[in-house]
């Protein structure tokens, strides 16, 4: 067993950029596309990741120590530290139960396709962390494996259902025909979209609206985005205490992010559609004529700037609900750079109003902290048993992205009553 738990955390240890493109691949021959048309559409998109994943390191390269920044400034003193998600997946494949997630969840799938249960075909292996994750947390508090993987199935099913129900509003919203997105820390933030359609119906707000094409028409140049990431980037440096070439960088950085994360989406793209195109033919071939979409990590819709721009307001207003909100623990950092991840289905609801997006997720942000704080004590004892290094000076850890996502919060405090 130890032998396959060790092959399972290498070849997840190869990330995103190596295992979307072989899934892609080996999803291609099996739905009949040509060896060659097949390799070519995988390493098309391994190609895009690896560009997505170098503006998202931008991002968090530079959000990390301007949130510091504004910490220091403020003389914020909060003894649970957001450690981020990268540690936290280190966690999650730590676990005993990890071995078992990959095969499981694939087996889940094919289920709910057969079934007819889901539309949602998804090859986003890698962010199969979050399963193992909730199905961590409740093996830690029950000591069994069947309650852990039975807590990882229920999340995954929660994660295509709602898949399916947001895969319209990425089709038309984020013009992505065929694809949908399971990726849990995104869709455990799909219920308020509630929120924004109620927002769109209150007098006076329902006619602020401020989308990157409306605030170009307005403001000419200065609405562009590009100049929109420059102006947050500086605002945020501004923020942090930085000096005028700090700020500069950052604010540079920002409208790079801007710029390139569309660039990057639209080469995924390219890759994606002949696959999805050979698996619909495929399904309509041999069980009628069903709606299949492309399960992919919510990375693909970080290329609306409507996405970018909400987060990067965001950024200081996550700080400050930290240091105000009554009861909060959590001192924001790791996970700063995965709020356009959170954020990116309230976005599309809102049509890219950045003024209602900002507004329904602030409320978002301010409840992920109480249930970040709430979790935290089983978060550090798991991060004590999977060997992670504690930062130095806290007392606990806990995290945005897993540690505050609600649904895994709704699923564990469940199990915990009968535990």
């Amino acid at each position: 067993m130890q032998g396959f738990v060790d092959f399972i955390q290498a070849f997840l240890g190869l990330g995103a950029t190596v295992i979307l493109p072989v899934a892609i691949f080996l999803i291609g021959l099996l739905f009949g596309q040509k060896p060659g048309k097949a390799f070519r559409s995988g390493l098309t998109i391994g190609v895009a990741f690896v560009g997505i994943f170098l503006v998202i390191d931008l991002l968090t390269l530079n959000l990390g120590p301007a949130a510091q920044g504004m910490v220091d400034r403020l003389g914020v003193n909060l003894n649970v530290i957001d450690i981020g998600w990268p540690a936290t997946s280190s966690i999650a494949w730590a676990s005993t139960i990890a071995a078992f997630i990959i095969p499981l969840g694939l087996a889940v799938n094919v289920i709910m396709l057969v079934t007819k249960t889901t539309k949602t075909m998804n090859v986003d292996i890698w962010n199969f962390w979050h399963y193992t994750f909730m199905g961590a947390v409740v093996y830690t508090i029950s000591g069994s494996i069947i309650q852990g993987l039975i807590a990882a199935t229920i999340f995954q099913i929660v994660c295509l259902k709602i898949a399916d129900w947001t895969q319209p509003m990425v089709r038309d919203f984020y013009d992505m025909p065929g694809v949908s997105v399971a990726t849990g820390s995104t869709i455990s933030y799909a219920p308020f979209i509630f929120v924004v359609k109620g927002l769109q119906k209150i007098p006076g707000l329902n006619k602020l609206n401020a989308d990157p094409d409306s605030i170009q028409k307005r403001f000419g140049v200065f609405g562009d985005s590009m100049v929109i990431g420059l102006l947050l980037g500086a605002a945020i440096g501004a923020l942090a205490g930085y000096g005028v070439g700090e700020i500069i960088n950052i604010g540079i950085s920002m409208a790079a992010v801007m710029v390139l994360m569309p660039r990057m989406v639209k080469i995924l793209m390219e890759g994606l559609m002949p696959v999805s195109e050979s698996a619909r033919e495929w399904l309509n071939k041999h069980f009628g004529d069903r709606e299949i979409n492309i399960g992919l990590d919510a990375a693909v819709l970080l290329g609306h700037p409507s996405v970018i721009a909400t987060a990067l307001i965001l950024t200081p207003v996550t700080v400050l609900l930290a240091v105000i909100l009554p009861g909060n623990a959590v001192l924001p950092f790791g996970d700063l750079a995965t709020i356009p991840f959170v954020i990116a289905f309230v976005v599309g609801a809102a049509r890219g109003n950045i003024i209602h997006s900002v507004i329904v997720g602030t409320i978002m942000i301010a409840i992920s902290l109480y249930v970040a704080t709430d979790i935290a004590p089983l978060f550090t004892d798991m991060a004590t048993n999977a060997e992670i290094n504690l930062p130095e000076g806290s007392a606990m850890v806990s995290s945005i992205d897993q540690g505050g996502n609600i649904v895994n919060w709704v699923i564990w405090r469940f199990f915990d009553l009968f535990n």
